[in-house]
């Protein structure tokens, strides 16, 4: 087994990321740790420089996370290749259930696992439960692709003869390289999914990606926090990066891309991309209407009827109180109760997640406010028959305005579906 830790400027938190994988319990002769370091200019190198020969050490120019994965798989010799942000660090037993689990599906060219998160300045290590995993080769069913979520890159392990095929890693990908591994691998090999957190992924304020709820207690994430704003901005960029990589990747492979089920995948990371672009440039009412559309549109496979009523009634209701008001309308927000069940529902029972396109803001965002500046949601209150008395009231009041209403929404949703049918791009 290779395992690849990548760093840049985690002098403060590297040495318990190598410590993390030195304390497993898999013998040291079946393992090589690789630690590249793409150009920090904290004290990273010399915290590193310490573990001598039990480790070996690579510094390269500053590049971005794609050259430096580029550059430590290049350089690795395992069969099995590990990944671990600098940042992050691994739990006892991780890498024995890894290996355990490759020897147990030969077929599988992705092994990855649930995880904890910790905040900056806390001990306490918290389970991350809004992220569904699956199992299988997931192009044979479509809402199983469709709820495909892409796990951070310290629960990630490739098969070396299948993880060939993925590369280069689009140089593109400042952050997020990993992204394009897990999300293109799915096309190649079955995937194996652990229900088990073996890694702890650090939330601070140095995070370049995710969790703008990292900025202080507070503190808006816009006026504040400069840095959260990067991220989202950066966040923007990435994203669209990622779904032209993939694209890209997939066609030189063979692979149509214009095959409903593909697209859809694809529209992920424009949605997403979409979603942050809005909270940092508000949209017109017409481009929010659209985007809320598309949402439904590409992925109402993974939707029962009563999530697409609430998505399609949001959309229309956005023509009338914009973006910046959409969290106002309140009456649909209450119908969180049946989206909830509904995806309780789609994912087998159990614990309730929200559907991957959303969630995807949501983690990007951090808090529940701040998400709900990006999608709109909000948590209702209330009982099962002050629910039905507003909902009465609701119809008595706008029954007329809710007839015109349902025209103009078939009427969008017929040019809309005429323009997908009749368009080969995006």
């Amino acid at each position: 087994m290779t395992v690849l830790v990548d760093t840049y400027n985690y002098g403060q938190f590297i040495e318990e990321a190598i410590d993390s994988v030195l304390a497993q319990d898999f013998p040291r002769e079946e393992m090589e740790l690789l630690v590249v370091d793409d150009g920090s200019t904290d004290d990273t190198a010399d915290r590193v420089r310490k573990y001598g020969n039990r480790i070996k050490f690579f510094c390269k120019t500053n590049g971005g996370q794609a050259s430096t994965l580029n550059f430590g798989i290049a350089r690795s010799r395992g069969e099995i290749v590990v990944f671990l942000d600098g940042d992050d660090y691994w739990l006892p037993g991780k890498l024995r259930r890894v290996a355990a689990e490759f020897e147990k599906h030969p077929e599988a060219g992705m092994v990855y696992h649930n995880f904890f998160y910790r905040r900056d300045g806390s001990p306490e290590q918290l389970p991350d439960d809004r992220l569904a995993g699956v199992s299988g080769f997931l192009p044979d069913n479509r809402k199983t692709l469709l709820g495909y979520d892409l796990y951070p890159t310290a629960t990630l392990a490739f098969r070396r003869g299948v993880l060939q095929r993925l590369l280069p890693i689009p140089q593109s990908l400042v952050v997020q390289a990993d992204a394009h591994l897990s999300a293109c691998v799915v096309f190649v090999a079955p995937i194996v999914y652990i229900d088990q957190p073996l890694t702890v992924y650090r939330v601070h304020a140095d995070n370049r990606w995710n969790w703008a709820g990292n900025s202080p207690a507070g503190c808006h994430i816009f006026e504040g926090d400069p840095a959260a704003k990067a991220r989202l901005q950066r966040h923007v960029i990435t994203t669209r990066a990622i779904s032209e990589g993939v694209r890209e990747w997939l066609k030189e492979n063979g692979f149509d891309v214009n095959r409903p089920a593909f697209r859809a995948f694809l529209m992920r990371w424009i949605i997403a991309s979409r979603a942050s672009e809005f909270a940092l440039s508000p949209p017109g009412r017409l481009r929010f209407f659209r985007h809320l559309l598309e949402q439904s549109w590409y992925f109402g496979a993974v939707m029962t009827w009563r999530h697409l009523v609430v998505f399609y009634a949001n959309a229309l209701g956005s023509l009338f109180v914009g973006y910046r008001n959409f969290h106002r309308l309140d009456e649909w927000a209450r119908c969180s109760w049946v989206i909830e069940t509904s995806i309780a529902s789609t994912n087998g029972g159990g614990q309730s997640r929200c559907p991957s396109f959303l969630r995807s803001a949501a983690l990007d965002l951090g808090s529940d406010e701040q998400a709900a500046e990006v999608t709109g949601w909000r948590k209702g209150g209330g009982g099962m028959r002050e629910r039905k008395r507003r909902w009465r009231r609701l119809i008595e009041k706008f029954w007329v305005e809710g007839v015109v209403c349902a025209v103009i929404l078939w009427w969008a949703w017929f040019v809309f579906s005429r323009g997908q049918t009749n368009s080969h791009g995006w």
